[in-house]
């Protein structure tokens, strides 16, 4: 499969990419911010595994080049999967959010997502059968425990929910599925500078090799799923 992984340079993404990269079945383009961590992600993979498996492209979602990703495509040679995976967790209580903390949230978590499915979209109709991988969260899961302070993180992930919903019955007849994993808390870097000392029970790279594995197969079982990954009772 023809893979598209963003947010890659860190984290789940990052443990994502890597899992699918070691599978050697797949040709996979990694976007990103930092064009350090994604140099260092394609050097691993190539010495690793070698050539031809891994592209990278340093790419800002919330200010993106529809040129720059489409050339990247093409050169790709289309797309299979899209994991949309970037995402941005603020921790504040409510009082304390800012216009711009609720921007960022929705324009990171929502906005870029829904900009990303526009500008694949012709490649994923042209494929046989399509996947999008929307990641979620928990903390968007109707009737999950909630927390103070991710009250613009939890919303943000909600409206990427029903996103999902909306987009999977849209997409049905171009065999498309989208699916939704709402991920309980996992141990990575953001979730670290939004939760100093807070030890998750998950690794990056245990959930990285989940949602690798369903990416390349959930399409088989599910669509228009919201689907809780995690080992805590909502």
């Amino acid at each position: 499969m023809k893979i598209l992984v963003t947010g890659a340079s860190r984290g789940i993404g990052y443990d994502t990419t890597l899992q699918l990269a070691r599978t050697r079945e797949h040709q996979l383009l990694a976007l990103g911010r930092s064009e350090a961590k994604l140099t260092a992600l394609a050097a691993k993979v190539r010495e690793e595994l070698g050539d031809g498996i891994l592209d990278v492209l340093v790419y800002d979602l919330t200010n993106a080049d529809p040129a720059r990703l489409e050339s990247a495509l093409r050169k790709l040679g289309g797309l299979d999967v899209l994991i949309n995976n970037a995402g941005l967790l603020i921790n504040k209580p409510f009082d304390q959010l800012t216009p711009s903390d609720w921007h960022d949230s929705f324009h990171v978590n929502l906005f870029a997502v829904v900009n990303t499915i526009r500008i694949v979209l012709p490649y994923l109709s042209a494929a046989s059968a399509a996947h999008i991988v929307n990641i979620g969260s928990m903390g968007g899961f109707q009737g999950s425990s909630k927390f103070v302070g991710l009250s613009a993180y939890s919303a943000a992930k909600a409206a990427l929910a029903n996103l999902t919903e909306c987009l999977a019955e849209e997409f049905k007849d171009w065999n498309i599925a989208v699916n939704c994993l709402s991920l309980g808390a996992v141990q990575t870097e953001m979730l670290t500078a939004a939760f100093p000392g807070y030890q998750a029970p998950v690794s990056s790279k245990e959930m990285g090799a989940w949602v690798a594995w369903f990416a390349v197969n959930g399409q088989r079982y599910f669509n228009g799923k919201i689907l809780p990954v995690s080992i805590s009772t909502p």
